[in-house]
This record gives structure tokens, C-alpha cells and sequence, in this order.
């Protein structure tokens, strides 16, 4: 949130006690129209951000995969290299669809 933004929540939070509660859902009406109307103008950027979140998330489980797979591989051989695989699939599957 900007410093415009939080200026002109703050100015719609006095008008709303100056005015009382009749005049609240106007007011909030009022002040989400300018939210949306400034999301609009912003240039579209999802790609970057997913791409900004997903990239630690691929490094930290190529991190993590590395010496579980050795452990599991000689504790539990071939069934241990499945399950830590399976679970660092799990763990990347659940945090992609949030």
C-alpha cells in the first residue's frame, strides 16, 4: 500500500467519523472504485511475481533433495530414495497451487 493509499483510507476514515454510519457504505463504495480504478492503470507483472516466488521454491527443494536422497538411499535404499521424492513432489505440488 502506498502513502497515497494509506492518505486517502485515512481521510475516508475521518470523513466516516465526521458523517456517522449513514454515510459508511457510500464512503467505502467511494474509496474501492479509486483502489480498483488504480489497479487497472498498474502494468500487469503476475509472471514476474509467480516467477520471483517459485524460483526459491525450486532452489530450496533441489537444496533439501540432495543429501535427503543420500541418507534415505542408504538407510532405506530404493524405497527411501522413493518417499523423499514423493514428499519433496508433495511439498512443491501444495505450495504451486496456493
Amino acid at each position: 500500500m502506498s502513502a497515497r493509499d494509506r492518505e486517502e483510507l485515512q481521510a475516508v476514515l475521518a470523513a466516516r467519523a465526521e458523517l456517522g454510519q449513514e454515510y459508511e457504505p457510500a464512503l467505502v463504495d467511494s474509496f474501492l472504485e479509486r483502489v480498483e480504478q488504480q489497479l487497472q492503470l498498474r502494468p500487469r507483472s503476475v509472471g514476474r511475481r509467480e516467477h520471483r516466488m517459485v524460483t526459491p521454491l525450486i532452489l530450496g527443494s533441489l537444496g533439501l533433495a540432495i543429501p535427503l536422497l543420500g541418507i534415505a538411499g542408504a538407510a532405506a535404499g530404493l524405497a527411501g530414495i522413493a518417499l523423499v521424492c514423493a514428499a519433496i513432489v508433495s511439498v512443491n505440488v501444495v505450495a504451486m497451487r496456493r
